[in-house]
């Protein structure tokens, strides 16, 4: 069966799939630093995205969990067997990911062969992910010590 698609239906589903970006860029005191990183940084990806000037796989945000990427890349829907995303192509599947966010490394290995594939799409999920962690976990300067109190271990200066 094929279906019509007119001009209107086009405009229609184009704004259905534009990023929403009222909740993001609202100030709300309840939203702690981290997750306000997090929406303005999915806010400014999507609508990159959408614009045409960035590719989904170099997101450091998910589109589609709304998370920072590295906290959901181990999702089985993350794996792109066509494109090498996440994939052994010896073994024919799916590779296992292990993030430390203590020392910011990111590995794929496959569950099989426990090789990790010499693959430019592993290449950039890992570079994507270390991004995505370095982002989540960078500090907010206004909450850096800019100087040493002059007291310290009870001794003035």
């Amino acid at each position: 069966m094929m279906t019509h698609t007119t001009a209107a239906d086009a405009r229609h589903c184009a704004t259905d799939l534009a990023p929403d970006l009222s909740t993001a860029s609202a100030p709300n005191d309840s939203v702690q630093p981290a997750d306000r990183r997090l929406a303005t940084t999915l806010a400014a990806e999507d609508l990159a995205e959408w614009e045409g000037g960035l590719s989904p796989h170099d997101r450091i945000t998910c589109r589609l969990h709304r998370r920072w990427a590295y906290q959901c890349i181990s999702s089985p829907r993350h794996i792109i067997a066509v494109t090498g995303h996440r994939w052994c192509d010896d073994c024919a599947t799916g590779l296992t990911v292990l993030v430390d966010e203590l020392t910011r490394r990111v590995e794929l290995t496959c569950p099989c062969c426990h090789q990790t594939p010499n693959t430019r799409a592993t290449e950039q999920i890992i570079r994507t992910c270390e991004a995505s962690l370095h982002a989540a976990h960078r500090r907010v300067s206004s909450t850096r010590r800019t100087s040493w109190p002059t007291e310290k271990f009870g001794q003035t200066a």
